[in-house]
């Protein structure tokens, strides 16, 4: 990971990760020697989600190139929250929330960046707390904020859009964070010779300010900022979100199946952002892929592709296979070994009942609890559907119409799956 690639700004350029730089000499410049630059994520949440990926996957890019990277969570700018791209003020979150968020984004960093090894490019994990809460309030006015222009700071398209609304204004705290991230930039090029910022195009103007406030402490290095278009699918929605809402890297908020199954069902005008974003195939590849896929759309190659790329970098092969058993088992492979929390959430949006564990004791009639699940509006559908081999349970054939059902036949713990036909699922929860 030392020897230096000069191809790296090409690189983002072809997969359209780059929206703007501040100077036209970038790519001569990063081409010279190892550069140190970084990228920042407030830790509004004790996860971060698809958004933020494309700046670590970024990060990884540059330090695969033999760059150094420098993570920063916002312990400090995070209490306060960037109004850039915003309509309306953040909720304020507490000196506890912050901690716990900012724990469990670090664990998730390191399925990206490379934190541990002896490379002189190992990345740096830093938290701004550690030196903006050395401030006093006079003291960061004082020795900060005096070389800020209101002005300047007015002239932002982040301030001037959130000014010129009549239903929210900026409040001071808000206003305020401009400053802190620009001095961020100033504190790590004076602790790691950090020489560039690189984040979405809403940062533009946060990270002009952080140049700008550095030439005014008198640092003569030139430093050098970076964007990329913000993450959009083709309706100009944000990428990254359900209808249940953001798409999570931590399993526990949203699993590796519904993490698969997001970029499985990636509309094909999306899907060739998703590849050249988030795949790590070469550009070559990922170009022989979309034409397959323009050949023959309806086997979604693309879409399994990129979906079997972005797991297993997020969730490790265990993820990826986890995921892809979920899927054979909503369209009918074995159920066996599973808990029931993978039941609930592979079948989540399957409709399901509760019943007395104690109906098991003496075996629960499958007519019935297909009728209690409403897979069959009489006894005498379940019978007929019985008959002619259409009830499944566990996803194994049902014919037998004096079948009961016993602990024996669960699922997980607790949960029972009965299908009918192809893919009408119920599930029966004894409690």
């Amino acid at each position: 990971m030392n020897n230096i690639s000069s191809n790296i700004i090409k690189e983002l350029s072809a997969r359209k990760l780059v929206h703007q730089t501040t100077d036209e000499s970038l790519e001569r410049w990063l081409s010279e020697k190892p550069r140190t630059l970084y990228n920042g994520c407030d830790p509004t949440a004790d996860s971060l989600h698809i958004g933020h990926m494309v700046a670590l996957m970024n990060l990884r890019r540059f330090q695969q190139a033999g760059h150094k990277p420098i993570a920063l969570v916002g312990g400090a700018t995070g209490m306060i929250g960037d109004p850039s791209g915003k309509s309306e003020e953040r909720k304020l979150l507490t000196l506890e929330d912050v901690r716990k968020n900012v724990e469990g984004i670090k664990r998730q960093m390191t399925r990206f960046l490379d934190f541990e090894s002896d490379a002189q490019n190992v990345a740096v994990l830093v938290n701004n707390n550690d030196w903006i809460g050395e401030f006093s309030f006079i003291g960061f006015l004082r020795d900060v904020g005096k070389h800020f222009p209101v002005n300047v700071m007015l002239a932002k398209d982040s301030v001037k859009s959130r000014l010129a609304r009549e239903d929210s204004g900026l409040s001071y705290t808000e206003f305020s964070y401009m400053l802190l991230q620009s001095y961020d930039f100033v504190h790590l090029h004076r602790e790691f010779g950090c020489e560039m910022q690189i984040g979405g195009s809403d940062q533009w103007g946060n990270i002009t300010a952080g140049i700008d406030l550095a030439r005014r402490f008198g640092i003569e290095a030139r430093l050098f900022g970076l964007t990329w278009p913000l993450l959009l699918k083709s309706d100009g929605k944000k990428m990254g979100k359900s209808e249940a809402g953001a798409i999570w890297l931590d399993p526990k908020r949203t699993s590796p199946y519904q993490f698969y199954q997001y970029w499985i069902n990636t509309e094909d005008a999306d899907v060739a952002t998703g590849l050249n974003y988030f795949s790590e195939r070469p550009l070559a590849t990922i170009e022989e892929i979309l034409r397959e896929h323009m050949s023959c759309p309806e086997k979604r190659t693309a879409q399994r592709i990129l979906a079997e790329d972005v797991t297993r970098l997020v969730h490790g092969p265990e993820g990826f296979e986890a995921a892809c058993r979920a899927t054979d088992i909503f369209f009918g492979g074995e159920i066996e070994g599973l808990s029931d929390l993978q039941l609930g959430t592979i079948f989540s949006d399957v409709p399901s009942c509760e019943m007395p564990r104690s109906v098991l004791d003496d075996g629960l009639p499958l007519i019935d609890a297909m009728v209690a699940t409403k897979l069959a509006g009489t006894k005498s559908d379940a019978r007929r559907t019985i008959q002619q081999g259409g009830a499944y349970v566990n996803n194994k054939p049902a014919r037998e119409l004096e079948r009961r059902l016993t602990a024996g036949d669960l699922a997980s713990e607790s949960i029972l799956v009965l299908r009918s036909g192809k893919k009408r699922y119920a599930l029966v929860r004894f409690v």
